[in-house]
């Protein structure tokens, strides 16, 4: 059983409307895309019922809440077993300045995106939280010079 979902033109400008702006009416939605609201309805529905539309959120300004500084974390770990693994993915999502975390194949273990308000706060998240951890063996920060291309 295949989970390919057919896409056609509209879909995909419907789609890319949606991404640039998804508090966008129905109705102007259905004018940007040539359609009339009802089929341009069905078509989103159809879209969030196959699971291609997720959901719809606000992009925030992390300088507005003070937290402009963003970390990349790359985490080695010295566990083995799964409940070890578990627990330590359980309490890194926990932490607020955590926006953004995965489980890597291969070197790291653990790719770690940190928001916060600066290196002082960036040095009490490590410091205080990350590197206290029992099985962390090894980490390594990185700093953006400069974002090229960031998506929603």
């Amino acid at each position: 059983m295949s989970n390919e979902v057919h896409v056609d033109r509209i879909d995909s400008e419907i789609l890319f409307h949606l991404s640039q702006d998804g508090r966008l009416t129905n109705v102007e939605l259905a004018k940007r895309v040539g359609l009339t609201p009802p089929p341009c309805l069905r078509r989103v529905k159809r879209l969030e019922e196959l699971g291609v539309i997720t959901g719809y959120r606000a992009v925030i300004d992390p300088e507005a809440l003070d937290r402009g500084l963003e970390v990349l974390v790359d985490v080695e770990v010295s566990a083995t077993d799964r409940k070890t693994f578990e627990e330590f993915e359980d309490t890194v999502a926990s932490y607020e300045e955590v926006i953004e975390f995965r489980r890597m194949f291969g070197r790291p273990d653990y790719f770690i995106r940190v928001a916060v308000a600066d290196h002082a706060a960036y040095e009490a998240f490590l410091t205080g939280k990350l590197s206290g951890l029992p099985c962390v063996l090894r980490l390594e920060s990185h700093l953006t010079m400069k974002k090229i291309k960031t998506s929603p």
